[in-house]
């Protein structure tokens, strides 16, 4: 099943006291191309988001927004230095001594005094944080995958679509080469018959001639190995997922096909066609960007 490269996910986790919220969204790039914004608290995480991701995406540029709230009471601890609250108390008392100032310390003043108390950041247990937030992960990236195949699924239906139009202008071309042969040689016939009058013609001299015409024009070639294209494009379509590289390469080889019978075209219907023939193959390539 084919994957479009623009996709969207999002999911919620309550754990506990943890709320752990994911958001992704991804447009074409050639290759898997990730960014992530998450608080420092999760950084520690980074590759195995990264790695998570993988089993989900193949190309893409994905950004992924993570944010992570604790409503615990016991994220943070008061912490109690004694030994900078020792070395406050002693220099003021040595002030009191040396400028004869009254000894008016107390507890309540000490304990403004920077670094006496602290305020520390609880250490949380890194494997339960890491669950909590690869459900979150996994949950949002299984939406994430849900809107890429559902687009990848219309992008596929559209080059099918296009397939056929693609089909019907080969087979008018295949069908209208035999007729401007013989439309040729008839022209030619009489166009030599003008100007010799009623002198006799020479048959293998304008059967010569016409089998240069037909070689100068002759698009045999051209037209199977464009049918040979589509079918392949058609069956490519129905493999797994990873196919869009495979189908722009497929789409290079029908435009090139394309360009020669334009090039050989000696008739304004085939040229049509094969500008119509241009036109849809350069409309499947740009929904082939879109393609994982």
């Amino acid at each position: 099943m084919i994957k479009s490269m623009t996709g969207f996910g999002r999911s919620e986790v309550l754990r506990d006291s943890r709320k752990f919220t994911v958001e992704l969204k991804s447009v074409n790039h050639r290759y898997l191309d990730v960014n992530i914004r998450m608080p420092k608290k999760l950084n520690f995480f980074e590759t195995a988001i990264r790695t998570l991701l993988k089993s989900y995406a193949n190309r893409g540029k994905v950004d992924i927004f993570i944010t992570y709230e604790d409503s615990s009471q016991a994220q943070v601890s008061v912490k109690y230095n004694p030994v900078v609250a020792g070395e406050y108390l002693r220099y003021l008392r040595q002030m009191a001594e040396e400028f004869h100032l009254e000894d008016d310390i107390k507890v309540s003043s000490l304990s403004r005094y920077p670094e006496v108390f602290t305020m520390e950041e609880q250490t949380e247990d890194e494997e339960e944080l890491w669950n909590g937030l690869k459900e979150a992960l996994e949950k949002a990236f299984g939406q994430f995958v849900e809107t890429r195949t559902a687009e990848g699924e219309n992008l596929k239906k559209d080059i099918l679509s296009k397939l056929d139009v693609l089909e019907e202008q080969v087979a008018f071309i295949e069908e209208r080469s035999p007729q401007i042969v013989e439309e040729y040689r008839k022209k030619l016939e009489e166009k030599v018959r003008e100007l010799l009058a009623d002198t006799q013609i020479e048959e293998n001299r304008i059967a010569a001639e016409v089998i240069l015409f037909a070689d100068k024009i002759c698009t045999d070639e051209e037209v199977v190995r464009l049918k040979s294209h589509i079918s392949h494009m058609r069956n490519t379509l129905e493999e797994d997922e990873g196919i869009g590289r495979k189908l722009d390469f497929i789409a290079q080889e029908m435009n090139r096909e394309a360009n020669t019978i334009l090039s050989k075209a000696n008739d304004l219907e085939v040229s049509n066609r094969a500008i119509s023939l241009k036109t849809e193959i350069e409309k499947i390539r740009e929904q082939i960007q879109n393609i994982e």
